[in-house]
């Protein structure tokens, strides 16, 4: 791993082949932890690769300077010119103009015309994509979904949103709004998510999680129960319950398992409105594995139609922490484009 030095400082860069190609392809990665930037010959092989702190606090012009830089660097570096770039973001943003409009783990980042700004320092063609639906995309290309013509994928990271794939294709509904799972309301109290108490978001999700931790920590003191994850508060994280899962803390164990439950009544909606094959989880998924898809599989199958549920499998995603550099370049590759987009 190489540090930049001057104007790109704590920027992080790394080559990981040699290539011979001089064309290729740029993909960029926004959260609202890092950004990273992928340079590639051939998705989903990465010819290499940078990140930096996204740092929201600092805005927009910070961090797009240094995407521009680090970009610059890696083509440097490897003498591999794009020929298009795909950014891969969460929304709500504008997909057809490339226009962030302050998603909430970019509160910072109002109407911010990344599209323009990007084509006009690189002069080459920009796409913009939803990074659900980019992570959709990447997994039924190249991961877990392969081949899989009805299939939902769910990000599950600190918040939650869907990117559907229906009849091979991905689905963005009238106003490119499908998807947004998280906004639908699963009870009339509980953790906040969307803005909403009791919705998805809040009860399935690492945010939402954080929130039911604390409480349920909270009531594990009141009964006298033991937890480490007392040290954790006043602000319990999803991380902090998944290193106290592992290391066999009884409420860390409890809090998985009803996050899990709470899930399955997401995807029992989702199977018996779509009939999907297969519903693919990232984030938590990934690190939680079992211990939450396992009471999630059971409670769909208590709620959804029996036979819908019978043909729909619940995975992880297959492409693990890779998922957002691939599914940049997916969008770079414009693989997520509607057939009518030019």
């Amino acid at each position: 791993m190489t540090r930049l030095s001057g104007e790109a400082g704590h920027l992080r860069a790394h080559t990981h082949t040699q290539q011979t190609s001089k064309t290729g392809l740029l993909g960029i990665d926004i959260g609202g932890t890092k950004t990273a930037i992928v340079l590639s010959r051939s998705a989903p092989n990465v010819l290499w690769r940078g990140e930096f702190e996204t740092l929201p606090t600092l805005g927009a012009d910070h961090a797009l300077e240094k995407i521009v830089t680090l970009a610059r660097c890696g083509v440097a570096q490897t003498g591999c010119t794009p020929t298009a770039i795909g950014v891969s973001c969460g929304g709500p943003l504008d997909r057809v103009r490339g226009i962030i409009q302050r998603p909430p783990n970019l509160p910072t980042w109002g109407d911010i015309p990344i599209k323009d700004i990007l084509q006009q320092k690189f002069g080459v063609p920009c796409f913009v994509e939803n990074d659900a639906n980019a992570g959709a995309v990447a997994e039924n290309q190249f991961g877990a979904g392969k081949g899989c013509r009805h299939m939902v994928f769910l990000t599950m990271g600190t918040g939650l949103g869907a990117g559907l794939i229906l009849n091979g294709r991905i689905f963005h509904g009238a106003n490119a709004m499908a998807g947004e799972i998280g906004h639908v309301r699963l009870s009339d109290s509980g953790p906040m998510g969307y803005g909403k108490a009791g919705s998805v978001e809040g009860w399935a999700s690492g945010g939402g999680m954080a929130q039911h931790a604390a409480w349920s920590v909270q009531e594990a003191l009141q009964a006298g129960q033991f937890t480490m994850l007392t040290a954790s508060l006043p602000y319990v994280t999803a991380r902090d319950v998944g290193q106290a899962l592992l290391a066999g803390d009884a409420v860390a164990a409890q809090i998985v398992h009803r996050t899990g439950r709470r899930l399955g009544e997401v995807l029992a909606i989702l199977v018996d409105v779509l009939n999907p094959h297969r519903i693919v989880i990232g984030g938590l998924a990934l690190r939680l594995g079992d211990a939450l898809l396992e009471p999630a599989r059971q409670r769909m199958r208590e709620e959804a139609l029996a036979d819908a549920a019978a043909v729909c499998e619940i995975v992880p995603a297959a492409l693990g922490e890779r998922i957002g550099d691939v599914a940049a370049l997916c969008v770079a590759m414009g693989l997520h484009a509607d057939p009518d987009e030019a």
